[in-house]
C-alpha cells in the first residue's frame, strides 16, 4: 500500500468492527450458552454478519450473502472463515437467543461511555435523562397488534422501542423491546436512577405508584398534566413578573389522584402552566420537584425532543423497514445490532475533529465500506484522502496502447 499513511491495510469496516473485542463477544455468549448447536455460525460471526447488513442497508438475507462473499477476502482480517448462507443465516435468526446481543451492546456501551458525553452540554443538564418509545410497524401480526381491528380484516403487528437516554450522551443507556399494544407506563418500574436526577417524559406514562416511587428516591421528573387528571389545590405559589414576562402563566402545589379510590396512590406535586411565546400554545407541566422555577421546568420538557431526534437518526440510517425474519427473533436481533452499529458510529463521530451531521457521515461510512483507507483520517480530511486517491488510481493506470505509435 505504499507509505502513505491515509491509506491502511484493512477497510474501514475492518476499523470499525475492531473496536468491539472478541473476547467479550466470546465471553457473552459463553455465559448465555448461545453458541450451543452451532458449529461453524459462532455469535461473533452472526454479529459481524447483521452488523454488515446494518452498515450496508441490506434488506434481505440474499443481499447479505452476496455482500459477503464478494468481500470475503477483505474480511479476513475480522478472522472471518465462513460466509453464511441464507438458509443458515434465517435459521440463527429464527432460534438464537436476542438475550446475547442485547449484553453485548450493555458491555459496548459500559465500555465506551467515556467518550460519549458532549462537553457542549450545560452543567444543568448533566443530570438530566429521558424517557420515551417509539413504535416500528411490522407487514405481518408479530408481537400482537395495535389498534382496531382494519375493515379488511388484516392486522398488522408491530413493537415499542422503550428507551432511557442520558441527556448529554445521546446514546440509549436502557432499552425494554415489547409489543406494540404494552402501555409505555409499564416502562417507569424499571427506571432506576441516582438521587437527585432530573427525569422527563411525555403523558403517556401516568402511573402514581410509580411517581410516589419516584418521589421517595428524590428522583425529580418533569411531565405534561393530562387533561382527566383529579388533582386538589393545596397552594397557589406568587409568578416572578420576569417569568411572566416569558411565558409562565400559574404555579400550583397540588395532591394530583382520585380521593374516592383508596388503591389509586395520590401524590404532592406542582403544576405549572406556561405559554411558548412563538406559537402561544399553553402547555401544563406537572412535576414533583418544589425548588426549580417554573421556567426551568419548561426549559426540562423542551429537553425530551432530543429523544425524538434519537429516534428519527436511528431509523433513518440504518434498515428497520425491513426486516430479516418474520419472527419475533430475528426482530429483536437485528434492532440490537442496529443499536450496536449507532453506538460504534457515535464513537467514532466522537473521535472526529471535523463537524459532520450523523446522517452524512453514516453515507460517506457506507460508501466506502470496503475501501483501504483510514477512517479517522478520510473523516477528518477527506479532500485530502480523495486527492491521494486520484493520484494513485492515475499512476497505476496503464499506458495508452496508441501512444507510441509514432
Amino acid at each position: 500500500m505504499g507509505k502513505n499513511t491515509f491509506f491502511t491495510g484493512q477497510p474501514i469496516y475492518s476499523q470499525i468492527i475492531n473496536q468491539i473485542p472478541k473476547w467479550l463477544v466470546s465471553q457473552t455468549a459463553k455465559e448465555l450458552n448461545s453458541d450451543r448447536y452451532y458449529k461453524k455460525f459462532d455469535t461473533y460471526n452472526h454479529l459481524i454478519s447483521i452488523l454488515f447488513a446494518s452498515f450496508k442497508n441490506c434488506t434481505s438475507l440474499r443481499e447479505i450473502e452476496f455482500g459477503m462473499s464478494v468481500c470475503h477476502q477483505k474480511m479476513a482480517h475480522l478472522g472471518i472463515n465462513y460466509i453464511p448462507a441464507r438458509s443458515t443465516l434465517s435459521e440463527a435468526n429464527a432460534k438464537r437467543n436476542p438475550e446475547v446481543f442485547e449484553q453485548i451492546y450493555y458491555k459496548l456501551f459500559d465500555r465506551f461511555r467515556q467518550f460519549l458525553p458532549d462537553s457542549r452540554t450545560k452543567n444543568k443538564d448533566k443530570k438530566l435523562y429521558i424517557i420515551d418509545s417509539t413504535t416500528v410497524t411490522l407487514f405481518q401480526e408479530i408481537m400482537g397488534s395495535v389498534g382496531r381491528k382494519p375493515i379488511d380484516g388484516k392486522r398488522k403487528g408491530g413493537f415499542k422501542v422503550h428507551t432511557l437516554i442520558k441527556a448529554d450522551e445521546d446514546v440509549p443507556m436502557f432499552i425494554k423491546i415489547g409489543k406494540a399494544a404494552n402501555h409505555d407506563s409499564t416502562f417507569l418500574k424499571y427506571i432506576n436512577l441516582p438521587p437527585g436526577s432530573l427525569l422527563t417524559f411525555d403523558k403517556g406514562y401516568v402511573d402514581y405508584a410509580q411517581y410516589q416511587r419516584l418521589t421517595q428516591g428524590k428522583i425529580w421528573f418533569v411531565t405534561r398534566l393530562r387533561t382527566n387528571a383529579v388533582w386538589t389545590l393545596l397552594k397557589e405559589k406568587a409568578v416572578d413578573p420576569q417569568y411572566k414576562q416569558k411565558g409562565v402563566i400559574s404555579d400550583k402545589v397540588v395532591e394530583i389522584g382520585h380521593h374516592h379510590n383508596n388503591s389509586i396512590q395520590r401524590v404532592k406535586t406542582r403544576i405549572v402552566e406556561y405559554k411558548d411565546p412563538l406559537t402561544k400554545r399553553v402547555f401544563t407541566f406537572l412535576t414533583n420537584n418544589m425548588h426549580l422555577t417554573p421556567l426551568r421546568v419548561a426549559q426540562i420538557y423542551q429537553k425530551r425532543w432530543q429523544i425524538e431526534l434519537l429516534f428519527k437518526r436511528i431509523k433513518q440510517n440504518y434498515p428497520l423497514q425491513y426486516f430479516l425474519g418474520d419472527n419475533e427473533n430475528a426482530i429483536k436481533i437485528q434492532t440490537w445490532c442496529s443499536l450496536i452499529a449507532d453506538l460504534l458510529t457515535k464513537v467514532i463521530k466522537a473521535g472526529v475533529k471535523r463537524n459532520w451531521s450523523y446522517s452524512c457521515m453514516v453515507s460517506v461510512i457506507r460508501q466506502n465500506l470496503m475501501e483501504y483507507i483510514s477512517i479517522f483520517d478520510y473523516l477528518n480530511n477527506p479532500e485530502k484522502i480523495l486527492s491521494k486517491y486520484r493520484q494513485r488510481v492515475y499512476n497505476a493506470r496503464e499506458p495508452d496502447l496508441f501512444t507510441n505509435l509514432n
